[in-house]
């Protein structure tokens, strides 16, 4: 066999390498392609067909027969698919139904129905339907195009209901339970006259959500049944099989905006992931903050100071083999000594009065990024102790020369030219907290949070709340949406919002190395 040449060698690693760099790219591409694929489904407006199933029982009458009419069921279903291709999938999903069973495989029909109007509501439902006529309290029948004066008007009673509700009757309540907290008597004239005012506005309130209930628009379901939606509750009308290409484009826009400023709906599979988005974003910068000088100063300390002994090449060893824990692992530790101990301690001392409901003894915002910040701390380390080692040792020795002192040197001389292996370890820390699960789902990231963790009320960052998180958002909701297409679809647009994250924090943090680096390394 003839030995290859050192040429053949070097065209054969350089073929290899390329070989598989490409194929780790094209996986890549695949892979994120895939997932903007499935996630743009969730803003991008379908067709929606009238399906009406024939009872197997009434097959052999004719379709036009008015008992054949009355033996159908009839339903508005939304579909990506075109009506042939969406024909088709009905009719395997019946075929697989019903495979090994006697009884008869009922008849489907699909076909187009170009009039149907789609109504998304505030609550995240989807109603659809053939429109009737708007009702206002005037016993007025309006028609669609007369919809925005309705709208205006039902806007203008909401404000004043809003008013009330804020200026008047909450101040009321309050004060009213302030007098019941002082053991007021109930006939002592303060309490008479504040609850006089509170009925007075409590009407006035009562008189005005009258009002609004009764401006309703008035569809046609897929039965030919009637049905009514409240003005306020319906957020945008449109009817989607008539919609151009800029209607959708304008459609996907809304859409999009209500993606990443809304709360999640109708079980996480409508509505937006404004808290789940927040929460990432404020759990990853406390992680960061918590984690950079604690992993640069132990790095500090085992490359600057520590002897170099066998002590000192255990601890290394011990710092790269807790890179390789299990997630979870650190999930329990730090609901056990984080949540349990040491916030169930500051609950002993600083919020006894609250007990036994704990205040920090449970999990929340600040043990989640501790926990984080734990579990990426291998990583900084030794990002930092290799950005240490690569510092020439001529700078030190000339910092020494001049007169600094050791601190002085690392602080002033070494850390500047170490800076950029510092950020690398930064962003390898916040691309792996972005994305971890099992962890928080221990200390602190729910399923549903009712308020974010920041907010206007003072102390302004709450870290005992618990919060949201993209990571299990988006675990929770494709555990339970597999069957659910809008909900799965909300799952790949929430991958696609969480991979932007990681990009947008990853790349800040590329662009303030790389300056880093051009100042510093060519000293």
């Amino acid at each position: 066999m003839r030995k290859l040449s050192a040429n053949d060698q070097q065209s054969i690693s350089s073929f290899s390498s390329g070989l598989s760099a490409a194929i780790l790219l094209i996986v890549l591409i695949s892979l994120v392609s895939f997932i903007v694929l499935k996630g743009s489904a969730y803003f991008w407006p379908v067709q929606v067909y009238g399906v009406t199933t024939y009872d197997a029982d009434y097959s052999h009458i004719d379709e036009g027969s008015d008992h054949a009419l009355d033996s159908a069921r009839r339903a508005f279903v939304p579909s990506a698919l075109d009506i042939d291709e969406f024909n088709e999938a009905l009719a395997n999903k019946l075929s697989a139904q019903f495979a090994g069973s006697n009884l008869p495989m009922p008849r489907i029909v699909v076909e187009k129905v170009d009039a149907i109007y789609q109504i998304n509501l505030y609550s995240g439902a989807i109603q659809y339907g053939n429109f009737q006529q708007i009702s206002t309290p005037d016993s007025e029948r309006y028609q669609l195009d007369e919809l925005n004066n309705v709208v205006a008007d039902v806007a203008i009673f909401q404000n004043e209901l809003r008013d009330i509700q804020n200026n008047y009757l909450s101040i009321l309540h309050r004060d009213i339970a302030q007098l019941n907290q002082s053991d007021v008597s109930e006939q002592a004239p303060a309490r008479l006259k504040e609850l006089e005012q509170f009925k007075y506005w409590q009407q006035k309130a009562d008189v005005l959500s009258q009002k609004i209930a009764s401006y309703h628009l008035v569809f046609i379901d897929a039965s030919g049944q009637p049905f009514d939606i409240l003005v306020k509750d319906i957020r945008l009308l449109f009817q989607p099989n008539m919609m151009n290409l800029f209607d959708k484009v304008s459609y996907s826009g809304k859409k999009i905006i209500e993606f990443v400023s809304d709360s999640p709906k109708q079980a996480s599979t409508s509505g937006g992931v404004f808290p789940a988005l927040f929460g990432t974003v404020v759990m990853v910068l406390m992680m960061a903050v918590i984690v950079a000088p604690f992993g640069a100063m132990a790095a500090i300390y085992l490359h600057e100071y520590a002897p170099n002994n066998m002590t000192t090449s255990i601890i290394r060893i011990c710092v790269s083999n807790m890179a390789g824990v299990p997630s979870v692992v650190y999930g329990v530790f730090g609901l056990g000594f984080f949540v349990y101990t040491l916030g169930g301690s500051i609950d002993t001392l600083l919020f006894s009065d609250a007990l036994p409901s704990p205040t920090f003894g449970t999990p929340g915002l600040f043990w989640a990024a501790l926990t984080m910040a734990l579990l990426t701390l291998p990583v900084v380390i030794v990002s930092t102790e290799e950005g240490l080692r690569r510092v020439p040792e001529g700078l030190r020795a000339g910092s020494y020369a001049l007169g600094a002192t050791k601190i002085e040197t690392i602080w002033k001389t070494v850390l500047p030219v170490a800076s950029p292996g510092i950020m690398t370890g930064v962003i390898l820390a916040i691309a792996r907290a972005a994305g971890e699960v099992a962890p928080l789902i221990l200390v602190g990231a729910v399923k549903f949070a009712p308020s974010l963790p920041v907010d206007a009320e003072f102390p302004f960052v709450h870290l005992e709340r618990q919060f949201m998180h993209l990571g299990v958002f988006i675990y929770d909701g494709a555990f339970h949406n597999q069957t659910n297409t809008q909900g799965s679809s909300m799952m790949f647009a929430s991958c696609m919002l969480l991979l932007l994250i990681v990009f947008i924090l990853n790349l800040f943090a590329i662009i303030v190395r790389n300056k880093l680096r051009a100042r510093y390394v060519r000293m």
